[in-house]
């Protein structure tokens, strides 16, 4: 009866294949990101970060190969079936983390110059938890990315999933300075406790159209 989206490109997919509006509401995070202290990355020694599974559409394949390219130093967080065909591509400048507890990763978030997220996600809870740690985000322009990042203000996007377009928005961001503070308060808006707050609200709204004997679908 009611369809409650985690993302836009959720919603115009459940508006495509079903012929039905829904409800946005954004994926939560967990509070613990926002109490990460937030920092500016070292000028000499900073890394960039991708967490995700290793599989062939996570595209991690394309942040190694600009990574070889411009002898950027990327930590990789994750483990997959594509782990041994990436660290045969992988050059020096290349770390891979394998499985990262919980509990270390707010600590990896604060202390990478930025996220890189080359993927096309539904939603994208990465990108949200490294905004809540403070941490800008150098994503991909699809999916959840559009609705997690702010265009110079919280991160950079590239169109194309390729070197060139990858290898341009690093350089742009190397150009901006980031307020971390600011990332962070942007990211409050995804926390646990808003997302609670909104689903409250749309079961309530629908549960008292249900009782009325007024319920339409939304």
């Amino acid at each position: 009866d009611v369809f409650i989206a985690n993302s836009t490109i959720v919603e115009e997919r459940i508006q495509r294949i079903y012929g039905l509006n829904s409800v946005l509401v954004p994926p939560p995070v967990d509070e613990r990101f926002f109490k990460a202290t937030s920092h500016q990355p070292p000028e000499a020694g900073g890394y960039f970060l991708a967490i995700c599974r290793l599989v062939p559409y996570k595209r991690i394949d394309l942040l190694i190969q600009v990574a070889n390219e411009q002898k950027i130093h990327l930590k990789i967080a994750g483990r997959g079936q594509d782990e041994a065909r990436l660290k045969a591509l992988a050059g020096p400048t290349i770390e891979f983390l394998g499985f990262v507890p919980e509990k270390d990763l707010p600590s990896l978030y604060t202390g990478a110059e930025a996220l890189l997220f080359p993927q096309y996600e539904g939603a994208g809870i990465v990108a949200l938890e490294a905004q809540a740690c403070g941490t800008p985000v150098i994503a991909f322009t699809a999916g959840g990315a559009l609705d997690a990042v702010v265009e110079g203000k919280t991160g950079i996007f590239f169109d194309k999933q390729d070197a060139a377009s990858l290898g341009d928005a690093i350089a742009r961001f190397g150009t901006r300075t980031w307020d971390r503070e600011l990332i962070k308060n942007h990211a409050r808006r995804f926390s646990q406790t808003e997302f609670k707050k909104q689903i409250k609200r749309e079961i309530d709204e629908a549960y008292t159209k249900f009782r009325s004997g007024n319920f339409i679908r939304i």
